[in-house]
């Protein structure tokens, strides 16, 4: 296993650090026509209840 020699300065922990972003999660509409809502891809809509145009969840 590797083992660092010595200390890694602050700047560079640092400018290593800057680079982790966190990203804004991807949405895409509902398919249901009454509903529209943005919601996660490939996930059941949390308002209406659909996915891929049937009922799988009781609406909230």
């Amino acid at each position: 296993m590797a083992v660092p020699k010595r200390r890694m300065s602050r700047s560079n922990t640092r400018s290593r650090r800057s680079q982790w972003k966190a990203t804004a999660p991807h949405l895409v509409e509902c398919s249901n026509r009454a509903c529209r809502k943005p919601k996660p891809p490939h996930v059941a809509c949390p308002n209406c209840g659909q996915y891929d145009g049937r009922q799988v969840i009781a609406p909230a």
